[in-house]
């Protein structure tokens, strides 16, 4: 006499969890996109770039390895590239940062 009871209620109760699992994941694939990459520098630009700006531009310390600093410059410059659609003026710039971190510019004046 029971195990119709207790049949039925097992039976509604993987019914009510699937029902569930169904919103659940109708609600998971219905978020916003969010990228997953670290945040830039969003600033504007001194007029003669230093250490701490450059350091800012790539995402790294003042002091960083020059591993660290190709490596951030390549991620950079992929995200900003102007064959992808990002800016001539931003690769440049760009360039300088990783120039002035590994000490191949001294950061003085500008070209413009």
């Amino acid at each position: 006499m029971a195990t119709p009871l207790i049949a039925g209620l097992a039976v509604a109760g993987a019914a009510l969890a699937g029902r569930y699992s169904i919103q659940a994941w109708q609600a998971f694939k219905a978020r916003p996109i969010v990228p997953r990459m670290r945040k830039f520098y969003e600033g504007g630009f001194q007029p003669s770039m230093n250490r701490k700006e450059a350091g800012l531009i790539l995402g790294v310390r003042e002091s960083a390895n020059a591993e660290k600093v190709k490596e951030a410059h390549k991620k950079v410059m992929v995200a900003n590239h102007p064959d992808a659609g990002g800016s001539h003026y931003l690769a440049s710039k760009i360039n300088e940062a990783k120039d002035i971190l590994l000490g191949k510019s001294k950061g003085g004046g500008s070209a413009f």
